[in-house]
């Protein structure tokens, strides 16, 4: 798409992405994907989630659509929702967690944007993982908290995944 060329929702949810793009107040911006460590990560946090699905009664998903508001949406590399899972193609409620595995190319301006849409679409839990560092934040409406001992919680205790599980080493 050329800088400031504007679409409607609806030819952006008719129109294929390869990968796929989120969509922000009419214009569709690219994600950062395909690093080794990042696609790694990825897929280890959705494989423990699917690991632990039963006991937790929590279904993980990969780069699904998420519509955190009526003009925006985004696509998460991990959506983790509660059983059942919603039956719809593109989640339109707040998801358990949503988590963002940092690319080389992310900035902490753009990543912050995609958080923020998280938090106001009331996404209870929303963390940040960092493959190149093996770190890990939570992120609240009053910033971000570091997984000091390499171990992502959820704030209702729920959830403690240990990023050594999940990146490589």
């Amino acid at each position: 798409m050329g800088v400031g060329t504007l679409i409607s929702l609806e030819e952006y949810l008719h129109t294929p992405y390869r990968p796929d793009c989120d969509f922000i107040d009419g214009e569709v911006l690219e994600r950062n994907v395909g690093k080794r460590k990042h696609a790694y990560a990825q897929l280890r946090i959705g494989t423990w989630f699917v690991n632990r699905q039963e006991t937790l009664r929590l279904e993980a998903f990969t780069e699904l659509r998420t519509r955190v508001s009526t003009s925006r949406i985004r696509i998460p590399d991990v959506v983790v929702c509660e059983f059942p899972a919603p039956e719809e193609e593109i989640f339109t409620s707040p998801p358990y967690l949503c988590i963002e595995v940092m690319s080389p190319d992310d900035t902490i301006a753009a990543m912050q944007d995609r958080l923020d849409d998280y938090l106001r679409f009331g996404v209870p839990n929303v963390w940040v993982v960092d493959p190149w560092k093996h770190r890990g934040w939570s992120v609240t409406a009053n910033g971000w908290a570091t997984a000091v001992d390499g171990i992502m919680r959820t704030a209702d205790g729920r959830i403690a995944l240990p990023l050594a599980d999940v990146l490589l080493p």
